[in-house]
């Protein structure tokens, strides 16, 4: 069996060795954007160049002649990498682009939600090109100062790699601000979605879904924010945590149970909607709120750093699964997760993510990795003598595998602080001040609410 992996960070890495773990002992044929040891350990062939070379891409996959195709990162999903492989008979885990616009479009996500009954969403509005420019503007401030009371957020409608939303009071500071970015973000895009900001825990739910048929992953906490007490701007995710029994500390079994039911109800609503069914990941990013959760957006491939939290305990073969969601034959009963917790910390260079000073400076981990632990590289280069140069983004993630999130989050920790180099890391991700200030947010906001 061959198997053609197309992605760009530690998430690639994860899924790369989690594919290299089954009993099929696939050949694998890795595409990404630097020269990852990682992946170069598990490849059979790595071809280091652009990820939106779809031709060079095709190419490739016409030599290999794989058996299936897993496409990471967000951008080659929403620009079709998936129907282009479908198109020389690659099957694909990841949906087209037709189906992958519930992550493309912020604006399309809402509006499927709502058509088909979904009641997940904040207040929210869409706003297009069709009206008038004067008219256009008096309506985005009228609505955020009378609908949203100031307090709202503003999406770029497309794939801007995390970086198009903007909240009020933190990036935006008043209703003109508010209104500029949003015309901005229109005459970019051609649409933007304006919508009330919510306060509570956020947490991500990641499925296996073929079709209809939806098998659910172990909850993760992502902690974005660059440094410790979630202060700092947003980053792609410093690291996370999950629980051993699969939920989060903070969460009640309803609101697990709710969030699974929406990305559940939303394969439905994609199947009715594209007349296509959806082959790949669902993940959805919600917040628990005083009243339940909200969905804050979707996503069509795996998290990072989520991947990292839930693959290692996989216990199931990840390529059986894979081709049960290519095939619709997907059930309950292929997936397994290991009843452990996980804490994942990300190395990054120390100036990240404001500046990219430490760029080909080098970093030297440790030489061996426990059992209770794994290493992913992610934006990272191998020299050809063996040395491992940092690049302007997230370098690795160190994950801690536990029977309880407080012997996880030391084992990272060690390795953590063994690594060498212009780096940084967040010491609070997992810790039990952390997660202990996240359940008192919500047990005040709950006994709050009226």
């Amino acid at each position: 069996m061959r198997i053609l992996l197309i992605t760009s960070t530690a998430r690639g890495h994860a899924i790369a060795e989690a594919l290299a773990r089954s009993r099929e002992k696939p050949e694998l044929f890795s595409i990404c954007q630097n020269r990852n040891p990682g992946l170069r350990a598990l490849a059979a062939e790595q071809f280091v160049m652009d990820i939106m070379d779809f031709e060079k891409i095709l190419e490739i996959a016409r030599i290999v002649k794989p058996s299936f195709a897993v496409i990471g990162p967000d951008d080659p999903i929403g620009r079709g990498l998936a129907d282009a492989l479908q198109g020389v008979e690659v099957p694909c885990v990841a949906p087209t682009a037709k189906l992958a616009r519930i992550e493309s479009s912020k604006g399309f996500a809402r509006e499927v939600l709502k058509k088909y009954g979904i009641d997940a969403s904040p207040k929210f509005r869409v706003f297009t090109k069709q009206e008038a420019a004067k008219e256009r503007k008096r309506d985005i401030e009228a609505y955020l100062e009378d609908e949203l009371h100031t307090e709202y957020v503003v999406k770029y409608d497309g794939l801007r790699g995390g970086k198009g939303v903007k909240l009020s009071g933190e990036h935006l500071t008043t209703i003109t601000e508010g209104a500029h970015y949003a015309l901005q973000c229109i005459e970019e895009g051609g649409q933007v979605v304006i919508e009330e900001k919510l306060s509570g825990a956020e947490f991500s739910l990641m499925s296996f879904v073929s079709g209809v048929q939806v098998v659910h992953m172990p909850a993760v906490q992502d902690h974005k924010r660059a440094y410790e007490g979630n202060t700092g701007p947003n980053t792609g995710g410093m690291g996370s945590y999950s629980d051993p029994n699969h939920s989060l500390p903070f969460l009640s079994q309803h609101d697990l149970e709710r969030a699974k039911e929406i990305n559940h109800l939303t394969a439905e609503a994609l199947l009715r909607e594209c007349g296509e069914l959806y082959k790949g990941i669902l993940y959805g990013g919600y917040m628990a709120v005083a009243d339940g959760v909200r969905l804050l957006e979707f996503n069509a491939r795996f998290g990072d750093p989520e991947a990292l939290n839930v693959l290692p305990l996989l216990e199931s073969d990840f390529v059986t699964i894979c081709q049960a969601m290519i095939e619709g034959e997907l059930t309950d009963d292929l997936v397994r997760f290991a009843p452990k917790a996980t804490v994942c910390k990300y190395i990054t260079p120390h100036g990240y993510p404001e500046n990219k000073d430490q760029r080909g400076k080098e970093v030297v981990f440790p030489e061996e990795i426990p059992e209770n632990a794994r290493l992913y590289f992610g934006d990272i280069s191998e020299e050809h003598d063996g040395r491992l140069l940092l690049g302007g983004s997230r370098t690795a993630g160190i994950v801690g595998i536990g029977k309880t999130v407080a012997e996880a989050e030391l084992i990272a920790q060690k390795l953590c602080e063994e690594v060498q180099g212009p780096v940084r890391f967040r010491s609070d991700i997992g810790t039990h001040a952390l997660i202990g200030q996240t359940i008192r947010t919500i047990k005040h906001l709950r006994q709050a609410d009226p």
